[in-house]
């Protein structure tokens, strides 16, 4: 574990490292670095992207990526917060099959559009569901 967040911290030098314990690392970075850390996690360094999560915060709309080493059974976890206001974020869904319906679970329930995600369309919510009517924002009020 320790190599690997060694070389993150010499390729991300703005990133924020919190260690929650040895096998759960929390790496907060811009959003507009995501996808050239999701690919360095997935696609060089072979981490699977387990979930990822949203949450609406007092910052913004805090985005999760859940990235598991399988072999050390140690999460990297790489924390990205986007506007509420127009909270759009690149999509990791070419990088990783595994993000693709969790970003239209993510867009639909919290407003954060993906950009450059190829399906965005709804996934829990019906087809006549108001397309600015999030349930999982502080906001929502119902319809």
């Amino acid at each position: 574990m320790k190599d690997l967040l060694t070389e993150i911290k010499n390729r991300f030098k703005e990133i924020e490292v919190y260690e929650h314990n040895k096998r759960r690392l929390y790496l907060k970075i811009g959003k507009e670095r995501i996808r050239e850390i999701a690919h360095f996690l997935h696609k060089e360094k072979g981490l699977r992207l387990s979930i990822m999560t949203g949450v609406d915060t007092r910052e913004g709309i805090e985005i999760l990526y859940h990235f598991s080493d399988d072999k050390t059974g140690t999460y990297y976890t790489i924390r990205i917060i986007t506007e509420r206001d127009d909270p759009k974020v690149d999509t990791i869904s070419d990088i990783t099959k595994a993000s693709e319906w969790i970003e239209r679970e993510i867009w639909e329930l919290l407003g954060v559009e993906f950009v450059g995600h190829k399906n965005l369309k709804p996934l829990l919510t019906s087809e006549d569901w108001p397309r600015d009517k999030h349930p999982l924002r502080r906001d929502y009020e119902g319809i």
